[in-house]
């Protein structure tokens, strides 16, 4: 049974930064893509970054710039390095990976 954990979730000033973390505990790390998405209450899903089986990363237009991910295979952890937080960045994080989906880390980002 595979299990995602997010974590690294805070409340921080704009402009500040975070750190979120997906452990991927079980399975093969690497055997899917994992994609951070996030949600805020009234809004659709959003697609946030990506990285495939190789390592190609990508994000959204509206992160890029400002949001990183990357990943670390001996600890089976992808990372999503957020700077320049901004207001609008608030919402509860989600790791995805093949049908498993960690339970969300809440980000709050203060004006």
């Amino acid at each position: 049974q595979v299990q995602l954990v997010e974590s690294g979730g805070d409340l921080v000033q704009a402009g500040g930064s975070l750190r979120l973390s997906c452990q991927i505990i079980g399975g093969t790390f690497g055997a899917y893509p994992v994609w951070w998405y996030r949600r805020t209450p009234g809004k659709q899903r959003e697609l946030v970054a990506s990285i495939t089986r190789g390592g190609d990363e990508n994000c959204a237009d509206s992160v890029r710039g400002r949001f990183t991910i990357s990943r670390d295979v001996a600890w089976k952890t992808v990372y999503l390095q957020m700077d320049r937080l901004k207001p609008g960045d608030t919402a509860v994080y989600y790791c995805h990976s093949g049908a498993d989906w960690g339970r969300g880390t809440q980000v709050t980002v203060s004006s």
